[in-house]
Formats: structure tokens, sequence, C-alpha cells
């Protein structure tokens, strides 16, 4: 099937042009013509659409459960993780296909195309395996092929309970495989993804240098070669403290040294990093995945991203923990970020380019990076992620170019998102998912549910 979208102004590889006519076919972009006359489905503003790179789907119907302080005085992400350990007990695979469908849908109606799903729920509660080891990962390709996000699925990892080798905590016993179980689990991923249109991925997790042995994460490395790669880093002060005294480095520093990171990479956080890791995890072209809501949530720190754009790095924006979907209010409080530790403004712009343009451009650029995804902007060949907005908000009033992306990031939020396509799919319409209802349905069934067993 063959689509035109004729655009008032779109983002283009080039930069900001007008009355851009897009031609897609097959899924893709396949030719693009700026000054061109109107023809065809006409929208005001046409955007690249990014990849959400990091997601834990379950966790979107915690949002708002972990808001009170526990028993420890100091509540922390520590203390966090044991309440969502208690809560994942209670999910079956039915829960889990639910909720995925229903934060996919979220993420598209907020402007993401696709979604590169970090996936570690594997088995059922207590540990004991399902019929099918990918059981789980099924259910995400399920949700996927009903909302037609685009899904970079990766598979995660998990055999230690940390850094001395100890073994899984109950909390913890859905998530385990050793590096055999971990193979399998890969092969019937794959061929779960398979049932998904062409633009689907499959990469890999390993969880972080404190859930892996090292001889896993290198195992693990060279099972998928050139597939994504994607890992926790340095997210929090006492893992860092843990990596230390068992590798004699820091967690940036031992990957750097120990693992051959390059583009294919994602390091999901790397709040914890010195100035020195910061550059060094730039030059290597991966791509730093950035959770600003989340981050700040949990309270892991801030990253430095002042430092790392400076010298060259490429990142991107997840929803992580999904306890808000909103692809604007993360770019925002990126930028909000540096400038609470800075004490200044517009500290991610350049001379050339708005702070709204450098966020936006380098999320699209280094979520498809992230995801293994041919996308990240408006150009022949790739695919259409694409998302237009609705210029009838007020603030959006008259606005073109870099002051129109700076007032939907800074002046505005998700509801401006007009249309969305992913892959070409076109799932959101005037602002709604095409199966808004029932999926919104489900989920409400689902977490009443919930509630009973909570």
């Amino acid at each position: 099937m063959r689509t035109v979208l004729h655009a008032d102004q779109a983002l283009l590889p080039s930069g900001w042009a007008e009355n851009v006519v897009v031609e897609l076919a097959e899924g893709r972009i396949t030719a693009v013509t700026p000054n061109a006359a109107p023809v065809g489905n006409r929208v005001a503003v046409l955007l690249p659409a990014p990849v959400n790179l990091h997601s834990h789907a379950f966790q979107r119907a915690m949002a708002g459960l972990t808001e009170r302080r526990g028993r420890d005085p100091k509540d922390s992400f520590w203390t966090w993780r044991q309440l969502m350990y208690r809560f994942l007990d209670r999910l079956t695979p039915e829960d889990v296909e639910a909720i995925a469908a229903f934060v996919q849908m979220e993420m598209l109606e907020a402007g993401y195309a696709a979604v590169a799903e970090f996936h570690y729920l594997h088995h059922q509660p207590g540990g004991g395996a399902y019929a099918s080891i990918a059981e789980m990962s099924e259910r995400i390709v399920n949700a996927a092929a009903e909302t037609g996000i685009g899904l970079t699925l990766l598979p995660v990892l998990y055999q230690q309970g940390g850094c001395d080798g100890r073994a899984l905590g109950p909390g913890q016993a859905r998530f385990g495989n050793d590096i055999n179980a971990f193979a399998a689990l890969l092969q019937g991923a794959e061929a779960a993804v398979a049932s998904l249109p062409g633009d689907a991925v499959l990469g890999l997790a390993p969880h972080s240098l404190r859930a892996v042995s090292r001889d896993g994460l290198a195992e693990a490395a060279r099972m998928r070669p050139g597939a994504p790669i994607h890992l926790h880093l340095a997210e929090q002060a006492a893992e860092v403290e843990e990596v230390s005294a068992a590798y004699g480095a820091r967690p940036t520093a031992w990957l750097l040294a120990n693992a051959a990171v390059d583009p294919r990479w994602c390091l999901i956080h790397c709040t914890q990093m010195t100035p020195a890791e910061t550059t060094g995890l730039a030059a290597t072209g991966a791509v730093a995945g950035l959770c600003p809501i989340t981050e700040a949530s949990l309270g892991d720190g801030i990253f430095d991203g002042v430092r790392y754009l400076a010298a060259g790095g490429r990142f991107g924006i997840g929803s992580d923990s999904n306890i808000r979907i909103a692809l604007a209010e993360e770019l925002r409080s990126l930028e909000y970020s540096q400038r609470l530790r800075d004490r200044g403004r517009a500290l991610l712009a350049t001379a050339e380019k708005s702070t709204g343009r450098v966020l936006y451009e380098g999320a699209v650029q280094g979520g498809a990076q992230a995801g293994g995804r041919a996308a990240g902007a408006i150009a022949p060949g790739m695919w259409a992620d694409l998302v237009a907005l609705d210029v009838a908000h007020v603030d959006l009033d008259g606005r073109r170019g870099d002051d129109l992306l700076d007032a939907w990031l800074f002046a505005g939020d998700d509801r401006m998102v007009a249309e969305v396509w992913s892959a070409g799919r076109h799932l959101v319409h005037e602002g709604r998912h095409l199966h808004h209802d029932t999926l919104t349905g489900r989920y409400r069934a689902t977490l009443a549910r919930l509630r009973v067993r909570l």
C-alpha cells in the first residue's frame, strides 16, 4: 500500500523544510520532496518519531503505589526494589500481556513509534519454568502485534544476586537463567519475534554487572553478533561501590576496559560516572540510555549530559519504570536536571540549534541506533516512524521550526501529538490509538484483579 503525506513543515536530516511530500510504501519512506504542491493526507508538522529505548512494561501497573516511606527511614532505590519484587510475584502471563499492550498504546499516543523492551520477567512465581521458556517473551510479542508498535525485544540474562556470585534472592527467582537456559530463551524469543512485521528486532540484555558473571557477559555478547545489546550501568552509588570492591574498578571504567563496547551497545542510566568515564563512553559510539523521570523517581542522580554531548556522545530516551509515559516531559526533565545542577539555562543548546532541537534529534537518532532500527530520520529507505503535531494548541499557534519544538517540549505536553505511524502503520489518529477503548478496558480489569491479590 502506498501512502502520501503532505506536511506544511517537516524536520528533515538537512533541517526544517516547508511543503514537504513524504511517500510511504511497505512500511518505509520511499521519497521526500520539499517545496511540493499539496497532495495526499495533510498534516501541519511532521517529525521523525523516536524509539522508547528502555522499558520494563509490567512496572506500569505499579504507578503510584510506591510513594509511601517504607520501614527504612531512608527510602531509596533498594527499598523500592523490594516493593517491586513483591508486586511482580502476583503477575500472570495474561496480566503481563494486558499491561504491556496498555503501556505500548500509551507510548504510541505520546509520540513514540517503537519500544526496546528490557524484558526480565521470565518464569513462574518461585522460579519454576513455564512449558515454553519464552512464554513471557511471547506475551510481549502478542501485545506488540495488537498495538502495532515497533518492537525491539531484549530478553534479559540474570544469573546472580550480586558481584560475589551469590544465589538469586526470593524476589529475583522469576528472572534467573544460566547461560544455557538463556540461549534457549533467546531461541524461543526469536521464533516469537518472527511472527511480527519485518521491522521487529531481537537483541539481548545482560542485566547489569551485578547480575551477570564476567564469563556470562562475554558469552552473551557473542550470542547475536551485530544485534543490539543493552545493560544497566552505573545507576546507583551502592552499585558503584559493590562493583569497585569486586572488580577493582568502577563499573563504567571496568566495562570499557573489558568489553568491546561499540555502537551496538546501549548503556542504561549512567548517572554515576566520573568525567573521564563520561568522555570515554562517548568515544565508543555507544548510546547512553537515559530515563530522566524514573531516574528522578528513584533518586539515581543526574547524567552529565553537558560533558557527554560536548564529547560527541549519543543518547536516547526511555520510560523505564513507566510511572509516566511522557515523551516531552522526559526530554524537558533531561535539560532541567542539567540546569539545576549547573545553575544555567539552555545548557544543551548549540549556536545553531535550540535546546528542543538538540534534545529531539538526539533522542530520535540515538533511539533508532539503540533499537537496531533503520529509523530516526525522514529520509528514503528509513522505516516510516513519524509523528504529526496538532498546531491548534495555543502554545504551538504560529510557531515554526525550532521555536515550535521548544514550545512543544517546554510549554506543552503529549496532548499535542495528533498522528503517529510506526513503520508506516497509522496507529494514532487525532491523539487516540485505534484500539484505545479496548486496551484500556482490559487494563482496568487487570488492575482490579491485581488489587484483590495484593
